[in-house]
């Protein structure tokens, strides 16, 4: 899931800050797509490998797959065996991590440019031949399970999302939670593990960006040579994405060993590609990023009524959710938290936001987007996740110019049309069991 960001913003509209017309674009004929950047600015490199599968690809019964197969692709393939992975990269002074969200899973490996070839002996063994032992997979589900409990089950932030999503959406895949419900992690078959890595894992659902001290040219033909032997999968089948039209507020209370009460509120939102995505990643950084944001003025700091609130608008490749989270101050009543909330949200889309607030918002967004920019690795997934959500790795780096061009009454138009009181979905955090 996109992540947010954070000076000083030029007079005129920015210019690319990447060198795309350098980008080497490349598809092997299994259908890998290989984007290589030589950027030789420090003698590093970045490998970044989307699967373009997530949690919007798996259905009832299999929710969790997606996020379980991020374990999974950690424990031995047919040369490398378990727990292999790492040692062998570490010893060649590199890192690994990876992550799954709504709509991706992603793997990634930073290292000096000299063990760029173990990179890609490593990563190509695990996509060629995945280890899929019925001791791997339970192994991984206990780790999974543990997982769920530590972030969701004893997290009230986590309980309460998962609860929104399935208010906000009620056909589509977003309204199961990344991680999956408990009885479907459990339920998980090791067959069911090897259909959907013949179908989600395949060379033809994924993209491999390399970025740093680099020779395209003889990288290619290292990427050629490693995978190019692996087989295609079947077509991944189509993802169901149509929701019914919502016809006002729905709510839902959770009760759970808290200090305070807690307020999720959350509103369908547009998809990454939408013209009002740039508007919305204003109005959350306007709304709530930074202490001088709107809410916190409102909220924390004049009304005292709640002690932290935050805001955030993820790009998805379907519509999303918008989402506003505040937790009340001890000894506030949450209808007096939820009331400044209400009021403020219906001041911007009846009012707009101020010329210093929408300036401070865009500075706050370029930084963010250049600091991302400055490394390798921020390059690398940039232009993975431009390919992934908006169908083009030239779109790295322009919401820049994007953000520019967004105005006050642009900020306005998406408040009142996107956080419409009567299509919010909102979930009540009630304490429990606390003296």
């Amino acid at each position: 899931m996109l992540r947010a960001r954070r000076r000083h913003v030029p007079t005129r509209t920015p210019g690319p800050v990447l060198p795309l017309e350098r980008v080497i674009a490349h598809t092997l004929p299994n259908g890998l797509r290989v984007r290589l950047l030589e950027e030789r600015s420090a003698p590093t490199v970045s490998y970044y490998t989307f699967f373009q599968v997530g949690s919007r690809n798996e259905r009832l019964g299999l929710t969790g797959i997606s996020h379980l197969f991020e374990h999974m692709m950690f424990n031995g393939a047919s040369k490398y065996g378990p727990k292999e992975f790492d040692r062998v990269l570490e010893s060649r002074g590199g890192t690994s991590n990876a992550y799954t969200s709504n709509d991706l899973t992603v793997y990634h490996d930073d290292s000096a440019s000299d063990a760029l070839q173990t990179i890609v002996d490593l990563e190509s063994d695990r996509m060629r031949s995945l280890a899929l032992t019925p001791e791997t997979l339970e192994q991984e589900r206990q780790v999974v399970k543990e997982e769920r409990r530590l972030r969701t089950d004893n997290s009230t932030f986590g309980l309460m999302e998962e609860q929104l999503e399935s208010l906000v959406f009620l056909s589509h895949p977003y309204r199961w939670p990344v991680i999956g419900w408990m009885d479907d992690i459990e339920r998980i078959s090791r067959e069911d593990c090897q259909e959907y890595f013949r179908t989600y894992y395949a060379p033809n659902n994924a993209a491999v960006y390399v970025v740093g001290d680099l020779d395209p040219r003889a990288t290619l033909e290292l990427i050629e040579r490693h995978y190019g032997d692996i087989p295609s999968g079947p077509r991944p089948p189509p993802v169901c994405s149509g929701e019914p039209t919502q016809r006002g507020e729905r709510r839902a209370t959770i009760r759970f060993p808290a200090q305070a009460p807690a307020l999720l509120a959350g509103w369908r939102a547009p998809e990454a590609r939408s013209p009002d995505a740039a508007a919305l990643d204003l109005l959350q950084t306007c709304l709530a990023v930074g202490e001088s944001s709107r809410l916190r003025r409102r909220m924390v700091e004049q009304d005292e009524v709640v002690v932290s609130v935050s805001a955030s608008y993820g790009w998805r490749i379907d519509p999303g959710v918008f989402l506003v989270f505040a937790e009340v101050a001890p000894g506030v009543k949450l209808e007096r938290a939820e009331r400044a909330l209400w009021e403020e949200l219906a001041r911007v889309a009846a009012g707009g936001v101020s010329a210093g607030e929408l300036r401070r918002a865009k500075r706050l967004l370029r930084s963010a987007v250049l600091h991302e920019l400055s490394t390798h690795n921020g390059v690398a997934h940039a232009l993975g996740q431009s390919e992934a959500l908006l169908g083009d790795w030239r779109e790295a780096g322009r919401t820049l110019s994007q953000y520019e061009t967004v105005t006050a009454r642009d900020v306005k138009r998406v408040a009142a049309s996107w956080l419409d009181p009567t299509k919010r979905s909102v979930v009540v955090l009630e304490p429990e069991g606390v003296r």
